[in-house]
């Protein structure tokens, strides 16, 4: 086990939270720190936070720092959650030990992962640059703090939702989005879902279906539809993930060539304004059938087919409003014009059909 020592200064901040600040060298800092990337273990689930590396970005940052009137004026951020011992001494000042070796770094890169990464791949021995850190109870809270963090700047959403399910203690603003966040994550790594693996998320770049659509899909229903339902339950997670499995697999079965191997520039039912809209559907049926199988959604899907236009013809959305197929947007209006339209054709056929469709 190795160890190094560094003179830190102490801050006075959130209570019983050690925050302190020293100056590292880089290729020491990334001997007893980890840079946790994102990513999925062999059973799906979630490991790491940290975003993928950024080649064309590091490289311009090591350009930069080969230069010799290079600067880094703003401090890498670390969280520890072990292998730290603080030693105060006076006027705020400490003695921070790092106990450390190759296969554990007790160390976490919260933010400057780009800089560091840059550093591993030039010559700059002697250049120092600033470390604040962080003492974290568990692993729980160094997420927390790194959502908290990187909140302000322009972290990829992507990471930021996946994440959410595995995190606890956040603002009301992010809890919120939280129950949908975990569906998304179950519908595209559970080997049961209709629609595994199709979802684009951070760690799952094959996928071409917003997972941000989906979340609005599945927060929409939450907040006034079919799902709302399923909240007073303990097991409503997988009440809802049932249900909203349950309805793709009958869309897919309903219109399958305009699901099946397409893109959402292909198909406006893969794009962000079909998704929503269809989540509607599904909340709409719900209303009607009081069921959630895949069975009690095929035939009033079914109603729908001979009324859309998700990969070719025309949207008469009004005698004011006529669309070609791929002129519907992902904008708030054109959701709202196409739910409209959708609820009001089902309504219409529902009304024409003489066959009892709960049946």
């Amino acid at each position: 086990m190795k160890k190094i020592s560094y003179q830190a200064l102490l801050a006075k901040q959130a209570k019983d939270r050690q925050i302190f600040v020293f100056k590292a060298k880089p290729k020491d800092i990334l001997s007893f720190s980890e840079i946790d990337r994102i990513g999925r273990n062999e059973d799906g689930s979630l490991k790491g936070f940290q975003r993928h590396q950024v080649a064309p970005h590091i490289k311009e940052i090591a350009s930069y720092l080969e230069t010799e009137e290079a600067i880094l004026p703003n401090a890498i951020i670390l969280a520890f959650i072990d292998g730290l011992e603080i030693e105060s001494t006076d006027n705020n000042l400490a003695r921070v030990t790092i106990s450390y070796d190759e296969k554990k770094k007790p160390g976490f890169v919260v933010d400057g992962q780009q800089r560091l990464s840059a550093f591993s791949t030039i010559e700059k021995s002697n250049f120092e640059v600033f470390v604040s850190a962080l003492l974290c109870k568990n692993i729980d809270e160094l997420k927390q703090q790194f959502i908290l963090i990187n909140s302000t700047r322009p972290l990829p959403k992507t990471l930021i939702y996946e994440l959410l399910p595995s995190v606890d203690g956040l603002p009301e603003k992010y809890t919120t989005r939280k129950f949908a966040a975990k569906i998304v994550s179950e519908l595209n790594h559970r080997s049961d879902s209709s629609i595994h693996g199709q979802i684009k998320q951070h760690t799952s770049s094959t996928g071409n279906i917003s997972d941000t659509a989906m979340q609005k899909l599945i927060s929409n229903s939450a907040s006034d539809g079919a799902i709302r339902s399923f909240i007073k339950y303990e097991n409503r997670e997988e009440l809802a993930f049932e249900m909203v499995n349950n309805f793709f697999s009958a869309l897919i079965e309903v219109f399958g060539p305009e699901w099946n191997g397409m893109n959402p520039r292909e198909s406006r039912l893969r794009h962000g304004a079909g998704l929503v809209a269809m989540g509607f559907i599904m909340d709409m049926i719900h209303s009607i059938t009081n069921e959630t199988t895949t069975k009690s959604f095929v035939p009033y899907l079914k109603l729908l087919q001979h009324d859309t236009h998700w990969t070719s013809g025309t949207w008469y959305f009004s005698d004011q409003d006529i669309r070609e197929w791929n002129k519907i947007q992902n904008v708030s209006a054109d959701i709202d014009t196409l739910t409209r339209y959708l609820r009001k054709k089902l309504k219409e056929s529902i009304q024409k059909s003489k066959v009892d469709l709960r049946q």
